[in-house]
């Protein structure tokens, strides 16, 4: 559904993207990572024709952005950061509105703004001016703009910047939700919103794609389960000695639950020490509780591949 390749911007002597490559595939949610100024809004700019590219090329739906602007756009539903909305309008009024933009017939503009309100859930503003909504309705209309042609390529910058904690809750179901019907690009620099919302991820840092899978495979690739996590009840001195002294393992953190001890064993990757924690434990009497493999959490990720080490 969306293809780029090569994709480079320069402004002058700065530049703000370099080949940037990937696809995203029907039906799919893709997480847009990276912190700000990494250049994601500067890719959506180009995926939406809004820009263009200084080199490389993108095709939404089959469409050559540049060449065959237009024939993109019908696929397309986009919101940017900043919504574009028309505030003395009503939510109602506003949707017929881009409707009629997008060629949408008046029976059809009538009926498909009706289903967008009920998407979106906003039944109980729909004769409300736009300017007298909170920020998180306005981004709930933003959205309802971006799906009323039925686009097969929805491209969201940000969409949750700004609103309440429980609109974003809300937000976040409604773009997930909006995912099998049409292909989603998310971009964020907000982690729970990756991964919570998106299959996959693309990680950009200063113009550049630096990873790319999803998070659990990133995980695997830049560390593996390297620790595990295991709920011990017993003499705590001695199960962290113990445990130290396995083959493999870099360090034991302890931490105390009342009761009993979390205990973060880190090792070498290469090889799962697990059952022999287990049998270890067990052997010795003590009380096993629980243990988890974990590998990287996408903050780890994230830091790993945007964060430049201090020499």
């Amino acid at each position: 559904m969306i293809e780029a390749k090569g994709l480079t911007k320069h402004y002058g002597d700065f530049i703000a993207i370099e080949d940037v490559t990937f696809k995203a595939e029907k039906g799919e949610v893709l997480g847009f990572l990276g912190p700000n100024g990494a250049g994601k809004t500067t890719t959506m700019r180009i995926l939406t024709g809004y820009i263009p590219a200084t080199s490389g090329d993108a095709k939404v739906a089959g469409y050559d952005i540049l060449t065959q602007s237009l024939e993109a756009r019908q696929h397309l539903g986009y919101l940017p950061e900043t919504v574009p909305l028309y505030t003395d309008m009503t939510v109602r009024e506003y949707l017929r509105f881009v409707g009629k933009l997008h060629g949408l017939a008046n029976g059809k503009v009538e009926k498909r703004s009706g289903q967008v309100i009920d998407i979106c859930r906003l039944g109980d503003y729909r004769d409300t001016t736009i300017g007298k909504l909170s920020k998180g309705f306005r981004q709930r209309v933003g959205i309802a703009q971006a799906i009323i042609h039925e686009p097969d390529v929805l491209i969201l910058d940000e969409p949750t910047i700004g609103i309440d904690p429980r609109q974003v809750v809300e937000t976040r179901g409604l773009i997930k939700s909006l995912g099998g019907e049409h292909t989603v690009i998310l971009s964020t620099h907000i982690l729970p919103e990756v991964s919570m919302v998106c299959g996959r991820v693309i990680i950009i840092n200063e113009g550049r794609v630096v990873a790319m899978d999803r998070p659990e495979n990133l995980s695997n690739r830049l560390g593996g389960a390297s620790r595990i996590v295991m709920d011990v009840r017993g003499p705590d001195r001695e199960i962290v000695q113990t445990i130290s002294k396995v083959e493999g393992v870099k360090a034991v953190h302890g931490e105390n639950l009342g009761g009993r001890q979390r205990y973060t064993v880190e090792f070498r990757p290469g090889k799962d020490l697990r059952e022999e924690l287990a049998r270890l434990v067990v052997n010795r009497g003590w009380g096993l509780l629980a243990l988890e493999a974990q590998g990287l959490s996408l903050e780890e990720i994230f830091l790993k591949l945007t964060t430049r080490e201090e020499l």
